[in-house]
């Protein structure tokens, strides 16, 4: 495989990237010293700060350090700057698709409406795709609302992805995955069904194979993480058997949306060699790269497919392979999809 410097010109496609977690560090600090909120650190510190705090093993204490980059997303000007600049981070490296997801819910305590919250995320996404495209990387940004797990269903939050205004694309469920199935949410995924609204549920990485069972049986279209798929996968003398919620995900082909060193981050596992991807991708699951939270993960797209590469002796096509496979998760148009696929991801690999 090519050095890790030179996976920059590739194309990449990101379908899970939380907005409030890929701040620039010193974008966090100017927002907040303009709000007046206290930061835990001041830059330069700042940026290691977020990736030494998420770096304890615990979801539940990684998730702590979302009060700071969220408490500067709460004006019109503040959630348009930062999608702004998430598309001009991801396109620098080479992204040409992505989905940003975050909580409308969580941007709301200075009075902006969740309509108005998603509109200034759309504003600023687009401002990024015309600042991507200006500097020779065009890239194409949606976005995905998120309701969180340990909150009641806000059926607002739901028709905001129903009506699909604003770039939004889709839904994902979010949040403390432990102890909040998605079942809690049951209404809110028959009004998505109903309605054919894509959407994506984080399973399979706080909680083990009874919460991936409960997003795939919910009609979830892919799974956010998902790797603890691992465990209901057994290894014995004839070779690994699936058990039954392995086989449903790999005979239906629902892609896994894959961020390895936030996994590492949260406990899944040690190094990126243990990590589940390589024997996921052996069996045949589609497993898609991409980095949770580049902030609090201190990584980016190239990073880590540097990372599986190294790991796994995954070569250029390898990475081609994964990265057609998530442009075919994307949600979006069928025709579309295939256009990315045939119009600039293809020739892209061809050039490399």
């Amino acid at each position: 495989m090519a050095p890790k410097t030179d996976l920059v010109g590739l194309p990449k496609v990101v379908l899970h990237d939380h907005l409030d977690g890929g701040l620039r560090a010193a974008t966090v600090a100017e927002l907040a010293a303009e709000a007046g909120h206290a930061l835990p650190a001041g830059a330069p510190g700042l940026a290691e700060w977020f990736f030494d705090a998420a770096d304890s093993g615990s979801l539940v204490r990684y998730l702590t350090t979302f009060e700071h980059t969220v408490a500067v997303m709460q004006t019109r000007e503040q959630l348009r700057r930062v999608a702004r600049e998430w598309v001009e981070d991801l396109a620098a490296d080479g992204v040409v698709y992505g989905e940003a997801r975050w909580a409308p819910e969580q941007h709301t305590r200075l009075g902006l409406s969740l309509a108005d919250a998603v509109e200034a995320v759309g504003a600023g996404l687009a401002d990024g795709m015309a600042a991507a495209t200006a500097s020779g990387r065009p890239m194409v940004a949606r976005q995905l609302v998120t309701s969180l797990r340990h909150t009641p269903p806000n059926p607002e939050v739901v028709e905001l992805a129903v009506a699909r205004e604003h770039l939004v694309a889709g839904f994902d469920l979010a949040g403390p995955e432990d102890g909040f199935g998605p079942e809690l949410h049951a209404a809110s995924f028959a009004r998505l069904r109903e309605t054919y609204t894509p959407f994506t549920v984080h399973a399979g990485e706080a909680a083990g194979v009874a919460s991936v069972a409960g997003a795939v049986q919910l009609g979830a279209l892919r799974l956010g993480h998902g790797v603890r798929i691992v465990e209901d996968i057994t290894l014995d003398a004839s070779g690994y058997r699936l058990g039954p919620v392995a086989r449903w995900v790999l005979d239906r082909r629902i892609p896994l949306e894959v961020s390895p060193t936030s996994n590492l981050q949260t406990g899944i596992c040690a190094t990126v060699g243990e990590h589940p991807f390589g024997l996921l991708e052996r069996l045949g699951f589609v497993v898609t790269v991409n980095c949770d939270n580049r902030l609090m993960s201190r990584t980016s797209p190239s990073h880590e497919m540097g990372l599986l590469g190294d790991a796994f002796g995954y070569t250029t096509d390898d990475l081609r392979r994964f990265t057609v496979d998530a442009a075919r998760a994307a949600f979006l148009p069928h025709e579309e999809r295939e256009r990315l696929v045939a119009d600039v991801i293809e020739p892209g690999y061809a050039a490399a």
